[in-house]
């Protein structure tokens, strides 16, 4: 079985416009989320679905200087990017990643993409973001491509379009599995939307990537346990509903 992730990347973000390009630690973050995504076991591929507008155009520039695949399409309807680049990249599971997650764990993700593959006889969708113990920022679903066809051709609200997998975990016609951790971190944010939640990833970077630019969770976990006001500079910001 083919499995390969598919990262969802846009230059027009509303709240933060041009985020996957900030620098991270001297690297571009969408550089940062694929680095990661590359290192997720049990991944063939990693494709980047961007949209076919010509803001897009330097972000595909630079993924083609990484050495990345693109799939371009409609930027509303992002589940048929998801589609049109699973059926470019020939994949019988796709792993779904945002780019505004730059501290995206592989151990994590790889986590959630073994627990569809060991019960693939009676899973089509698995995810660690359903039943939330990880901080928001470690989010990963992995689904196959079946699923994802069935979605595709069903799938009808702007909200089911654009989020790509809320027909897959809300209409009762998949069999889905959860993944979660032993301790709840849920409460804590490291996704990037807006100039706060990047500036905490900035620091995260700045301290460890360095030394360790592979750092996994616990290592993230550690570090602000010593500098708890860190997480304090975005605990406040709301996260954007489905449709928002």
């Amino acid at each position: 079985m083919k499995c390969v992730a598919i990262i969802q990347a846009r230059l027009g973000s509303t709240r933060l416009p041009g985020k996957v390009l900030l620098p991270l630690a001297g690297k571009p973050m969408i550089a940062r989320v694929v680095e990661r995504a590359r290192r997720v076991p049990g991944l063939d591929e990693v494709v980047v679905a961007t949209t076919d507008l010509p803001v897009d155009d330097p972000l595909v520039d630079c993924l083609a200087m990484l050495g990345v695949a693109t799939c371009r399409g409609s930027e509303a309807d992002v589940l048929d990017r998801y589609y049109q680049a699973a059926m470019v990249a020939h994949a019988d599971v796709v792993v779904r990643i945002t780019a505004d997650c730059p501290l995206l764990s592989p151990r994590v993700s790889g986590r959630v993409l073994a627990e569809l593959l060991a019960h693939r006889d009676l899973c089509d969708y698995a995810s660690n973001a359903q039943v939330r113990t990880f901080p928001r920022g470690l989010d990963t679903e992995a689904f196959t491509f079946p699923a994802l066809a069935r979605a595709h051709a069903e799938a009808h609200t702007p909200a089911e379009r654009e989020h790509v997998t809320p027909y897959l975990y809300r209409s009762g016609k998949f069999r889905l599995r959860d993944v979660a951790d032993s301790l709840d971190h849920s409460d804590l944010r490291w996704t990037v939307d807006t100039p706060a939640d990047f500036e905490l990833v900035r620091r995260i970077y700045e301290a460890l990537a360095p030394d360790n630019p592979a750092f996994e969770y616990e290592e993230v976990l550690e570090l602000l346990s010593r500098y708890p006001d860190w997480s304090d500079l975005n605990r406040d910001v709301p996260q954007k509903a489905l449709g928002e």
